[in-house]
């Protein structure tokens, strides 16, 4: 058995997680709230790459695919790019997901650092 604490919409909840040995059986598990939410340290940001200011945005949106942890920044603002060109790579599922250009263009923006959490259909970067 092994104890977590897992915290939901800053709610931390304690739950225990026991091994049964039947692949794929799944046993419910009572979740009790703690007392008060805990407040948990968020580590600085990593330096990001600097962002366009809002009025220089692009008409070209790229967006995310699937929701997930920006991995990597391919590209630069003012670089141009081909349909298809890696822009930034998503990290989903522990699967590094590149996310493309969708038409040629130049990078307007790029609207995400390393690190960042980013739902499905956020915009990444801006093109022209």
């Amino acid at each position: 058995m092994k104890n977590y604490t897992i915290t939901v919409n800053g709610v931390a909840y304690d739950v225990v997680v026991e091994e049964n040995g039947a692949a794929g059986a799944v046993a419910p598990v009572a979740a009790a709230p703690k007392a008060a939410p805990v407040a948990v340290p968020k580590a600085a940001p990593a330096p990001a790459a600097p962002k366009a200011a809002a009025g220089a945005a692009g008409s070209i949106k790229v967006e995310a695919g699937a929701a997930g942890k920006i991995f990597k920044i391919e590209a630069k603002v003012g670089q141009a790019v081909k349909k298809g060109d890696a822009v930034v790579i998503l990290e989903a599922m522990k699967m590094e997901i590149p996310v493309v250009a969708p038409e040629d263009g130049t990078v307007a923006s790029i609207d995400v650092a390393v690190g960042d959490a980013v739902e499905a259909g956020a915009v990444l970067a801006t093109l022209n």
